[in-house]
């Protein structure tokens, strides 16, 4: 049974018990384990008889046992969608568990409350379940339902959209399942693994992986599991245009549904089907079952926003254009409500990584119809929709309407070109805008930017001096992404990038312009990142406050070797705050520099605040980024998480550490870490790193920082001009390692 092999478990059980024993415990769990067999098997109707069964043996020989029963009549009414039901029991499961003090039962109460939350939509609630019965379940040393709420929390993070998240979950319960010795029960994590593959396009390893799940559930005769197996197959095959192998997959995956019936599963089989319609030209199909899966009140959101992306495709390639903007837009529409309906700001991030390319389909489209300006408001759509209803009154979060913005006039307010990127295959847009005009730029696809910004972030930090290596990087990225705009931006000017995917962790300021003589970009423009052209209309381009005040933390007490003292940071400290009259700044240093000093300080009060200590940025959890200060109770770190949930109004945050912009990019939202949260919280502008800073280099810096913002500079002007003094050095701190992590964000 615990190997998944139902049917031999059924075998053993068939003959019936000695009559002694007909009506004891051994009878109740003899009831259980074929009722839940059957379940398994898809065997309904005979799974709830012998259900039944149990029940009326239960009450009278073994009432300790009706918990184990709710659950498993919870189970068998999850497997057939009547999830009400489902969480109804397994409520009452949890209960039972409680008041009979069985920690066992508890933890698989838990998990399968999880479990039919996702399957109800409701990932939060689905998280935090599992993440009760992970806690419960690791305290025990129970491997296998440790494994089973791994699992399950890696399945959330996947439906949000999470994919690294998603896979480290899937791997570790796959370990632990083995550990557990039940290495059969692997299969469901093989499937996952297979699943999240095929999302970040990595086909080899999705083919791999369900392969080897397929293999494991032919072997154990699982016709569900073959159908997971057969549908990223399917999909895989789809993806390398190998329509004759997609079919067989499709074709193989309906016919067993007859075995083991499950209505959502095959309206996913079927929305393949119609994929694999549309990629081979068959439009009346394709149409049709896009129809059909519509239709259908059991498709989850996620299937109808596909479908309806899906049935525009057809139309547009019919020449319906009319119907296929309109399917278009209800798509994202739909998605852009799933994802404000979470509530856990981390689903809310991860949310689009797997939805994006509707967006991108959506913005083709557009662009195909010469529709340019139409393009641009669909991909500014997907942009920082989460750091925007962060940062709007909480009766406007559900909103699903986007006002319109115009982008030529917010070039001219801000006296600036506006480069817009969006990364796509087979090819990528750049909308150039000025005060004047709108122009759309084709560029090469995701995968050659990708390539090449990751060398070029590999040579950077490496130390190298782009400017001596004939064979840089920096010049082809310049070539590819600025110098079709390079007619468009007057010399010496303001520019703003508003990057995507991998341009994120670009600083374009390094970007070589090959003429009059090789120099960096950074000597043409003064340049600002943003995150969305709605953010940024919100914002204003103002000089410095005047009597400005200064919240100033830093040079921490050390307690952690990771985390060793900084020999500058006294130096920096000394030189931001010769800034300030003394009755105008507020100092948190040493061992006053700890979390909960931040807050107590009241920053919503202050118009600059000013960090310089080291910085820790986290990949799988960016909310979980944090400024390293002096440890106080059990930690020294003040997160991003609790950064955003205190509203500021700081017209500059400078986080002079390392990683202040974060590791992780998501899909619309960019790199998310300590400048996104702070933007979140509400600053007007924040100065954040891309990489290590150095402690040497860095106090110079900020001091030519804060005297340009003290002669009234704004701070791009100010920031650019502290960055060419080390440009225009002698010695080492010319090279971009020293004075290019820092980068401006503003949009807020």
């Amino acid at each position: 049974m615990r190997e998944g092999r139902y049917e031999d478990s059924l075998s053993l059980l068939k003959d019936d018990l000695p009559q002694r024993l007909a009506q004891s415990e051994i009878a109740v769990w003899q009831r259980l384990t074929q009722g839940i067999s059957l379940a398994y098997l898809a065997r309904y109707p005979q799974a709830q008889a012998v259900l039944s069964q149990a029940q009326t043996l239960a009450n009278s020989a073994a009432p300790q046992l009706i918990g184990e029963l709710m659950l498993r009549q919870g189970t068998t009414a999850s497997l057939q969608w009547d999830l009400e039901k489902a969480q109804s029991l397994f409520r009452s499961t949890l209960q039972f568990s409680r008041v009979h003090n069985d920690p066992f039962l508890e933890g698989s109460a838990l998990g399968s409350l999880g479990l039919v939350a996702a399957r109800m939509e409701r990932y939060d609630e689905s998280l935090d379940w599992n993440k009760q019965a992970l806690q419960l379940d690791q305290t025990h040393g129970w491997l296998g339902l440790t494994a089973k709420a791994e699992g399950n929390i890696g399945w959330s993070y996947y439906l949000v959209g999470d994919l690294d998240s998603a896979l480290a979950l899937d791997k570790q319960a796959d370990v632990h399942d083995v550990e557990a010795g039940v290495p059969e029960r692997r299969i469901t994590w093989l499937i996952a693994a297979g699943t999240v593959y095929y999302d970040l396009h990595d086909y080899a390893s999705a083919d791999a992986k369900s392969r080897e799940a397929l293999a494991l559930a032919e072997s154990l005769k699982d016709n569900g599991d073959i159908i997971y197996c057969l549908q990223t197959l399917a999909l895989v095959s789809l993806a390398r245009n190998q329509f004759d192998s997609a079919r067989e997959s499709i074709e193989e995956a309906l016919r067993l549904e007859k075995f083991a019936p499950d209505h959502p599963r095959e309206l996913y089989t079927r929305l393949i089907g119609a994929q694999l319609y549309f990629k081979t030209a068959d439009y009346p199909k394709a149409e049709a079952s896009y129809s059909v899966v519509l239709r259908d009140p059991a498709s989850a959101t996620s299937v109808r926003w596909e479908a309806l992306a899906g049935l525009a495709e057809v139309h547009a390639a019919q020449g319906k254009t009319v119907a296929a903007e309109r399917e278009f837009g209800e798509s994202i529409s739909t998605i852009a409500k799933a994802q404000r309906d979470l509530q856990h700001e981390e689903f809310r991030l991860s949310f689009l990584s797997s939805a994006i390319r509707f967006y991108n389909a959506y913005v083709e489209f557009l662009i195909a119809q010469h529709r340019p300006g139409d393009a641009l408001a669909i991909a500014e759509r997907s942009r920082a929709q989460t750091l925007t209803a962060g940062l709007t009154e909480p009766s406007q979060e559900l909103v699903t309407s986007f006002p319109r913005v115009n982008p030529q006039r917010l070039a001219a307010r801000f006296h600036s070109t506006l480069l817009f990127y969006s990364l796509g295959t087979p090819r990528s847009h750049l909308w150039v805008i000025t005060p004047k005009k709108t122009t759309l730029l084709s560029l090469p696809s995701q995968s050659e930017i990708d390539a090449l910004v990751k060398s070029y972030r590999e040579q950077i930090l490496d130390g190298d001096n782009p400017l001596e290596s004939p064979n840089s990087p920096a010049s082809k990225l310049y070539s590819m992404l600025v110098q079709p705009a390079a007619k468009l931006i007057p010399p010496n000017s303001r520019v703003i990038v508003l990057p995507d995917g991998a341009l994120n962790s670009l600083n374009f300021e390094t970007l070589i312009v090959p003429k009059p003589a090789p120099h960096y970009w950074i000597q043409d423009v003064t340049l600002t990142i943003a995150n969305s052209l709605t953010l940024l209309q919100r914002s204003q381009s103002t000089p410095p406050p005047e009597n400005a005040r200064l919240f100033l933390v830093g040079d921490p007490i050390s307690s952690d070797e990771l985390f060793p003292p900084l020999r500058q940071a006294a130096r920096e400290m000394a030189f931001v705050k010769g800034y300030f009259p003394e009755d105008r700044r507020r100092i948190l240093a040493g061992k006053d520099a700890i979390p909960s000093s931040y807050f107590s300080a009241e920053p919503e009060r202050y118009d600059y605040v000013h960090f310089v200590t080291h910085g820790t940025a986290s990949r799988t959890h960016p909310l979980d980024s944090a400024v390293i200060l002096t440890k106080s109770g059990d930690s020294e770190k003040l997160y991003a998480h609790e950064i955003i949930t205190r509203p500021l109004h700081a017209y500059l945050v400078t986080v002079s550490a390392c990683d202040g912009t974060g590791k992780r990019t998501y899909a619309g939202e960019g790199l998310v870490g300590l400048s996104w949260a702070f933007l979140r919280a509400g600053a007007h502008n924040v100065i954040a790193s891309l990489w290590e800073v150095n402690d040497d280099s860095t106090p110079k810096l900020m001091d030519e920082l804060y005297k340009g913002l003290k002669a009234g500079q704004d701070p791009a002007t100010a920031l650019r001009n502290a960055k060419l003094s080390l440009v225009r050095s002698e010695g080492i701190f010319r090279k971009p390692f020293y004075w290019a992590p820092f980068q401006l964000y503003a949009g807020s």
